[in-house]
């Protein structure tokens, strides 16, 4: 059994922060689940550019509100608490969290993150390593 608690992954290399975001991954790869869980803090009034390739995702909205925008049609989802949506196309997209407040998200990632991934250029995390 995995048990994990965020007080006790803040400020490791499970914590990993950019500008613009904080995941704070409690289930990677090397956990064998085939999936991974974080949860992942978009600072407020920032935009991501996020295009996952390699890995599909999951998120669901625990606080905070803001908006995907799907490129390169343009069309909007907003999101806010209770609201899940998933990237079943590898969909390239920007994220952004309202100006308010922070938004507050937990997210799956399929296949499972290693756990120092940060967005290249294009927005992308690069492809976990095979195993032998």
């Amino acid at each position: 059994m995995i048990v994990r608690r965020l007080q006790d992954i803040l400020n490791t290399e499970r914590d990993v922060k950019t500008e613009t975001w904080a995941s704070r991954r409690l289930l990677l790869s090397e956990d064998k689940m085939g999936f991974s869980i974080h949860e992942t803090t978009i600072f407020a009034g920032t935009q991501t550019h996020i295009w996952y390739k390699n890995h599909f995702e999951a998120v669901y909205c625990v606080e905070g509100s803001g908006e995907v925008e799907l490129i390169p049609s343009g069309e909007i989802f907003r999101i806010e608490p209770g609201t899940m949506y998933a990237l079943n196309k590898n969909d390239n997209h920007f994220l952004r969290a309202d100006s308010g407040a922070d938004l507050r998200l937990v997210c799956t990632f399929n296949p499972g993150l290693v756990g120092n991934e940060v967005h290249d250029a294009e927005g992308v995390y690069a492809a976990a390593p095979t195993e032998k």
